[in-house]
């Protein structure tokens, strides 16, 4: 195996960390939740996926330019949203900010715009197997928006 892509792996793992150090406990049961938000079940399953889709698709892109000028840019824009990912949790189960998790998860969402754009012309591959992640942000967003709009006394004492 490649130690290029266990170097993938490992950054998205410890990506993947914030959600199990900032895991959702009671305060995130206590709340008012949407009815059509997925078991709680499938979270862990899904972003598994996800990460190991998005080490693949940073991998190709690397294999392909490396730290090139085309590559740099790619490459930071990659680590950003990893950074992004991570946050999230910190923000929305740790500080338990529902506002600040809902526009930072935008800000992750366009990040993954930018990954995509930047790495279509690189690896076309890479660019659609990261769609998933990306549709997965998407309904994370309206999940943090929805969860933030039906708790709006919990939202304020946070703020």
């Amino acid at each position: 195996m490649s130690w290029s892509l266990l170097a993938f792996v490992g950054l998205n793992f410890f990506a993947a960390l914030s959600g199990a150090v900032f895991a959702p406990g009671e305060w995130f049961k206590s709340l008012k939740k949407p009815t059509w938000q997925p078991p709680d079940w499938a979270f862990p399953v899904v972003w598994s996926i996800l990460f190991l889709l998005n080490s693949v698709a940073g991998w190709l892109v690397y294999s392909k330019v490396g730290f090139s000028d085309g590559g740099m840019l790619a490459m930071a824009i990659y680590v950003g949203s990893l950074v992004l990912n991570a946050a999230w949790s910190a923000l929305f189960f740790g500080m338990k900010r529902m506002d600040l998790a809902t526009y930072e998860a935008a800000v992750l969402w366009l990040s993954l715009v930018a990954q995509i754009a930047v790495f279509y012309p690189i690896e076309p591959i890479a660019a659609l197997i990261t769609l998933p992640y990306l549709a997965w942000v998407t309904v994370a967003f309206v999940l943090s928006r929805t969860v933030w709009r039906l708790n709006p006394e919990e939202a304020q004492a946070r703020a």
